[in-house]
């Protein structure tokens, strides 16, 4: 399970930290990708969740949008639909229609 996180690819504050990123962890999530900034950049990296975003930014948001969820994304001309299989490293991002044959 991969949450997606679409800030627009604001650079005016961030839209993930730690604790989110744990709770995140606790749910079951194995990575987080931000069209965004996230905050707590050392600690995120020492938890077992993977997280993909644009850059650090030390302020957090005002959390005034709950969100949706099992909707389609898209930024960065790449569509992500609920299902798809997202693969990620160091490098970059792949968004596949099914399990790619690794």
């Amino acid at each position: 399970r991969v949450l997606v996180v679409d800030g627009g690819g604001s650079m005016r504050c961030a839209l993930l930290g730690d604790n989110l990123a744990a709770m995140a962890m606790a749910n079951g999530w194995n990575g987080i990708i931000v069209n965004g900034c996230v905050r707590d950049t050392e600690d995120i990296a020492t938890m077992q969740v993977g997280v993909k975003a644009i850059a650090p930014h030390p302020v957090k948001s005002s959390k005034r949008d709950p969100g949706m969820r099992d909707v389609l994304v898209s930024f960065a001309g790449v569509q992500i639909t609920p299902g798809d299989w997202v693969y990620a490293d160091m490098d970059g991002i792949l968004v596949a229609p099914g399990q790619l044959a690794l």
